[in-house]
């Protein structure tokens, strides 16, 4: 680390006001901080209370969260790959090289596009990279199919960042998770690549699969195929169990319910995710799905069992990485109730009455980032009204 110290120091001056590339000094400002700790200290004078943990030490640890989902993920597309073609039985190596070999272009194109532009934009502007970029980076190619074209990986990356927070100022700013715009845009843009049946999910290398190998998702088959016993309708292959551990077809980093659970305890153990989004938004799943149990008749999400509500789909992984996100969120303590509540009923109401998509946890996450401000808006002013009851009592 010294040698790369003794580096950067050395070509700084050509970034600073005077120098010959001035106008790249974010750039350069970005690998500095990304390496070391700024040198940059709070004023000597008065009371300073000042956390040692900067901004891009924070996106690191959520990295650092999601390299539970990363990793299963890269092992499960390789496990898919050989179930599919009737190897169930290939070798852990073989499964971890197949998984790597499509989750890592996914990776490299979301962070070359998504840092390219904002760089450019710090570059413009004139001011600092923001680290926001880090966890949206990562967390894009984790919703991301498996079989997704890589030029659509680019296209919803360039369309999340600048839409979903360039035009709203930048980290920090936006109104919406830019990980879930994106995949929003490739859902309605090319819902082919983002809900097929068979082809989206797996990646086969162009091999035929073979026979009673469905490829499906547990939630489509339950909206295709789902009776008034939809546990039946799913199979052994779809048993609680599976769907919890991972061991199934879907996106590449949100099928493991557990790996998500070990993100969220990293995220709760170093303050940086809140427990309070997490905890309500499965407790609103679950109570949605048992109030659903309760009534007779309808479809099969609605006699589904309401714990495998929370191993399907990407509830779990929305919850702990999306919902939680510090700028989208609701920021009072109070109103984080209500908002992952929210977000987790409405994921299973849009699985319900929406059979057409049943994967809710997108829109439901993003309605509430809507909706957000307006919840921390009347929390704020119930508690304004309930101190001004209290100070006219006492001076009445």
């Amino acid at each position: 680390m010294k040698f790369l110290r003794n580096a950067l120091d050395k070509i700084k001056p050509n970034f600073e006001k005077g120098g010959r590339f001035e106008k790249l000094h974010p750039a350069y400002d970005a690998f500095e901080t990304f390496a070391f700790v700024p040198k940059e200290t709070t004023p000597t004078k008065g009371a300073q209370i000042r956390d040692a943990v900067d901004m891009k030490r924070m996106m690191m640890t959520v990295i650092i969260a999601m390299v539970p989902c990363l990793l299963f993920g890269i092992w499960n597309v390789g496990h898919q790959h050989f179930l599919a073609l009737g190897q169930a039985e290939a070798a852990l190596w073989d499964k971890l090289v197949v998984g790597l070999w499509v989750t890592l272009p996914v990776i490299v194109v979301s962070y070359a596009v998504g840092l390219g532009i904002e760089f450019y934009f710090a570059i413009r502007r004139g001011h600092s990279v923001n680290e926001g970029y880090l966890v949206s980076g990562m967390l894009i190619p984790l919703i991301m199919p498996p079989t997704i074209p890589l030029w659509q990986v680019a296209v919803a990356t360039a369309f999340a960042v600048v839409v979903a927070k360039e035009v709203f100022g930048g980290t920090g700013m936006n109104i919406l998770n830019v990980a879930m715009t994106a995949r929003a845009f490739l859902y309605f843009a090319y819902p082919g690549n983002m809900a097929g049946a068979t082809d989206v999910w797996v990646y086969t290398g162009g091999q035929k699969i073979v026979d009673g190998y469905a490829g499906a998702t547990a939630l489509g088959i339950v909206a295709d195929k789902g009776t008034s016993n939809a546990v039946a309708s799913l199979g052994s292959f779809f048993s609680f169990e599976n769907l919890f551990i991972g061991f199934v077809p879907g996106s590449i980093g949100e099928t493991s319910t557990l790996m998500c659970l070990v993100g969220a305890l990293i995220l709760i153990a170093t303050g940086v995710g809140s427990w309070k989004i997490i905890v309500s938004g499965f407790l609103g799943a679950y109570l949605m799905g048992l109030l659903f149990n309760a009534i007779p008749g309808g479809n099969a999400f609605m006699a589904l069992p309401a714990h495998y509500h929370l191993a399907m789909g990407g509830l779990a992984f929305g919850i702990v990485f999306m919902a939680t996100d510090p700028v989208s969120a609701a920021q009072t303590e109070v109103g984080k109730w209500y908002y992952g509540f929210l977000i987790g009923a409405l994921t299973v109401l849009i699985r319900v009455f929406n059979p057409a998509y049943p994967e809710g946890i997108m829109l439901a996450v993003l309605l509430m980032n809507v909706l957000a401000p307006t919840i921390d808006y009347f929390v704020v002013d119930a508690n304004k009204r309930r101190r001004l009851k209290r100070l006219k009592l006492k001076t009445a």
